[in-house]
């Protein structure tokens, strides 16, 4: 597929790379002839991703590197080093994920919420704050954030995940008007999209529970399938959506 797949000639940068949803979208974004550049920061986990995702795809150009992501000077370096090294950005996919849950609401640690609150949120802020210049010069720019249905309805032990889900939907949403008015009176040429699942399932959270049913979960595969599609779509009905992968609860 590599050279004449629905992205040939896209660069498509990945944070949280490194796991089982990162893996996918790795090679599929690949596959799809996209060049991809992926970030996590863990190295031995990140260049195992990126091999697979290189032979997965027969030889795409797909690299790696050790970005710390709470930085937000560490990102902005990443996004400068990638379009200087191929020229341009055409996507940045946000996979870095995290949960921490409680059995009541009174029972909600507030470190819980100073965890998530850097992996779901700082680190939605620093990949769109770095790389949204180059992903506006792109004629097919995208931002694609991975939410959960639990932002829309959040559960009582699950309050500081769900808040943090929902404000880093919240900030996507404003990325996706600073597109839109950048985009002028022609309509935006670049959007940003938040992609919703109840949940994530991959090949070895079955091996590991064989009669679980994990009923709504998006396969990991799936959501790649999913992250592709964004820009299948014209800018203008992507941007700013909520593009649900599961039933809206």
């Amino acid at each position: 597929m590599v050279g004449n797949g629905a992205l040939n000639g896209a660069v498509i940068a990945v944070a949280g790379a490194g796991g089982p949803a990162g893996r996918a979208a790795l090679r599929r974004l690949a596959e799809a002839g996209a060049t991809v550049v992926g970030a996590d920061n863990d190295p031995e986990r990140l260049a195992e991703a990126v091999d697979a995702a290189r032979y997965a795809s027969g030889g795409a150009t797909v690299t790696g590197e050790t970005v710390d992501l709470l930085d937000l000077e560490s990102t902005r370096d990443w996004a400068l080093r990638t379009e200087k090294e191929f020229g341009r950005v055409d996507g940045l996919v946000h996979l870095v994920g995290g949960w921490r849950g409680s059995e009541t609401f009174i029972k909600t640690s507030l470190d819980d919420w100073d965890f998530l609150e850097l992996l779901l949120i700082r680190t939605v802020q620093h990949t769109s704050l770095a790389f949204f210049e180059a992903l506006q010069r792109s004629d097919r720019g995208r931002y694609v954030l991975i939410s959960a249905a639990g932002a829309t309805k959040p559960t009582a032990g699950n309050a500081s995940y769900a808040a943090a889900k929902a404000a880093a939907e919240a900030w996507t949403l404003a990325l996706a008007d600073a597109f839109r008015k950048a985009g002028g009176p022609e309509g935006p040429t670049s959007a940003a999209a938040i992609l919703v699942v109840k949940a994530l399932v991959h090949d070895a959270m079955r091996a590991d529970r064989p009669n679980a049913k994990f009923a709504g979960f998006t396969d990991v595969h799936d959501l790649a399938d999913a992250v592709v599609g964004v820009w299948d779509q014209p800018a203008a009905d992507v941007n700013g959506k909520r593009l649900w992968l599961t039933e809206k609860p």
